[in-house]
């Protein structure tokens, strides 16, 4: 079974890249922008909240470890769904929650694990997280890649980046990677 790519927006990128990394069946995440209208956009100008970009991660996973469906629960778990265009402190279009599907079985299951979730009731307020078509990617800066690793003593990262990490390593625990177990 080849590997697969997802695009997830739920707030700061460095958060769902630093979360999701850890878990078997991924094989790499790298921080980006997705959704805008102005090429190879800069991260000054997609904080300007002017580009239409969201700050997305990028995802290529093992779809034998760890499926699409599973994935986007372990997203619904990382951010909180139901906050349109923001994340806690994090405000604007750029941090809103999205999956971009790569494909119609992409659209199907996000479709199908959103309505799973509201019919089960998973949160107080309704999930507003966009189901939209995948457009170009754009790599986020090199400083941006793997940044909660490279500076996990930043005052944002203990403060945001940590707990996100921890509250999936504590729901995930059997899913990681051995070396982050």
């Amino acid at each position: 079974m080849p590997n697969e790519t997802a695009i997830l927006g739920g707030g700061c990128f460095w958060c769902v890249e630093a979360a999701i990394k850890q878990l078997e069946g991924i094989i790499s995440v790298r921080s980006g922008y997705m959704g805008g209208h102005l090429d190879k956009p800069t991260y000054q100008q997609v904080c300007s909240g002017r580009t239409g970009h969201v700050e997305v991660a990028e995802i290529t996973f093992d779809p034998s470890i760890i499926s699409f469906n599973d994935l986007l629960h372990v997203f619904f778990t990382l951010h909180d769904p139901t906050t349109l265009n923001r994340q806690g402190n994090d405000v604007g279009e750029q941090y809103r929650s999205v999956i971009f599907y790569r494909d119609e079985a992409q659209k199907k299951t996000a479709e199908d694990v959103t309505a799973e979730l509201t019919r089960g009731k998973v949160f107080d307020s309704p999930i507003v997280t966009a189901i939209e078509p995948a457009t170009t990617f754009w790599v986020a800066e090199d400083y941006h890649q793997d940044y909660f690793a490279n500076n996990p003593y930043q005052p944002y990262c203990l403060g945001v980046v940590a707990p996100k990490v921890k509250k999936i390593r504590d729901k995930y625990a059997k899913r990681l990677k051995a070396q982050t177990a």
